[in-house]
């Protein structure tokens, strides 16, 4: 079976295609600056073809998509002959609300309730919408899954989602934790287990704490294989310090830099989501790379930036700890999980207490996925490289398969 993987953005649209019963990645791309006026840009690359780039005008997500069925269907640089080989879609959604808590096959109804959750998300899943009804008319009668980035997270109890406000926010108005960077959480929490299961841990039983850490970041407790809590609420905005965002302020502060700059909400958005973490602290940049290299050089800011995103993952990691009565694995993903040891060794640094002892030479030198423990630990720290749209795809391919088991029963 043959998936197209989709995460379309407003003003971009990034691809992956898979042979689902090995895995094999096909081809890959990315759309830029869609429903920009000029400089439209594709970069693609296939397994057989190699690389290429493609400048083109696309006014929206629907040219856009058929100029990357042109590029899959190239005969040089292609990996199909025609589109009809594509047996089936997935598409990333980042809020499902309470609604979806698994993938779903696309239909009219699911269209509707992810529209409605937009208030919710509404810089993603507006974006996320254009392509699939991109992919519905150009490909009407090949399915299409939506994979949420909430689902995951689902499984949290009450007392974990439930914010402190009255209750009738959370009934009327929806207002409670989601958490996002699901298909992330899940697919290192499946190799993570994998891992642990051969040195000895009992699935069904451990307890483990990923971070997924990039230009956004969030943190899940998962116990069992279920997530009991995570740092990303309501919003993206929640918890760590990231490349723009607060992450956990004082929600007062708000109403106070209200009443000083004269500022209204769409300037505090931008002030927690655009103009902050990394970025504000530093004054320069939101990249963990410029910001190590900012902090060996002396830049106080700079320093000062590493090590409050340091602090902050490090006591999500005791309280995640406590909430599940102890640690069996530490995970670290995503770009600045996966890159940087520097990150890795300030988070890890005396946390032996927990069982956790980073062993600095494999910290330095080894790839995901390994274990970077020091042997004599008692609990693991893993590096563990996630994969996005493989999840989905993986997530796509069982949809699709069971809708067809159930149409032939």
């Amino acid at each position: 079976m043959i998936i197209l993987v989709l995460n379309s953005g407003s003003s971009s649209l990034k691809y992956q295609m898979f042979e689902s019963s090995t895995e094999e990645i096909l081809a890959k791309g990315l759309a830029e600056r869609i429903s920009l006026k000029e400089g439209g840009k594709i970069k693609h690359e296939s397994a057989r073809g190699g690389k290429s780039e493609v400048v083109v005008d696309m006014p929206d997500h629907e040219i856009a998509m058929d100029h990357v069925f042109r590029l899959l269907t190239h005969p040089e640089n292609g990996a199909i002959k025609d589109i009809s080989e594509i047996s089936a879609i997935g598409h990333r959604v980042v809020h499902g609300g309470e609604k979806f808590v698994q993938s779903v096959l696309v239909t009219d109804e699911m269209i509707k309730e992810v529209d409605r959750l937009s208030v919710l998300a509404p810089l993603h899943n507006p974006p996320n919408l254009k392509g699939i009804r991109a992919c519905r008319r150009l490909m009407p009668g090949v399915p299409q899954v939506a994979v949420f980035d909430t689902a995951f997270h689902a499984t949290m109890p009450e007392h974990a989602y439930i914010y402190a406000l009255p209750f009738s926010y959370y009934t009327e108005y929806g207002v409670r934790r989601y958490g996002f960077h699901g298909t992330s959480h899940r697919f290192v929490v499946e190799q993570a287990q994998q891992i642990l299961e051969k040195q000895g841990y009992d699935p069904a039983r451990t307890r483990i704490v990923t971070c997924h850490l990039g230009n956004g970041c969030s943190m899940a407790a998962i116990a069992g294989g279920k997530v009991v809590d995570t740092t990303m609420g309501m919003t993206p905005a929640e918890g760590l310090v990231m490349g723009t965002r607060s992450g956990d302020i004082d929600p007062a502060i708000l109403f106070y830099l209200a009443r000083e700059l004269n500022a209204g909400p769409t300037d505090l958005d931008s002030i927690i989501n655009k103009k902050s973490g990394l970025l504000g602290i530093t004054g320069s940049s939101s990249d963990m790379r410029d910001v190590e290299q900012l902090a060996a050089g002396g830049n106080h800011r700079a320093e000062l930036a590493l090590s409050i995103f340091c602090y902050r993952v490090k006591k999500y990691v005791g309280s995640y700890a406590a909430a599940m009565g102890g640690l069996d694995g530490l995970v670290f993903t995503g770009g600045i999980g996966e890159n940087s040891c520097e990150v890795r060794s300030r988070v890890c640094r005396d946390m032996e207490f927990l069982g956790l002892q980073l062993c600095e030479e494999k910290n330095r030198t080894m790839r995901g996925p390994a274990d970077i423990s020091a042997d004599s630990a008692r609990g693991r720290i893993l590096l563990v490289p996630t994969n996005e749209e493989k999840m989905i795809a993986r997530e796509t391919a069982q949809v699709v398969s069971q809708i067809r088991i159930a149409q032939a029963s």
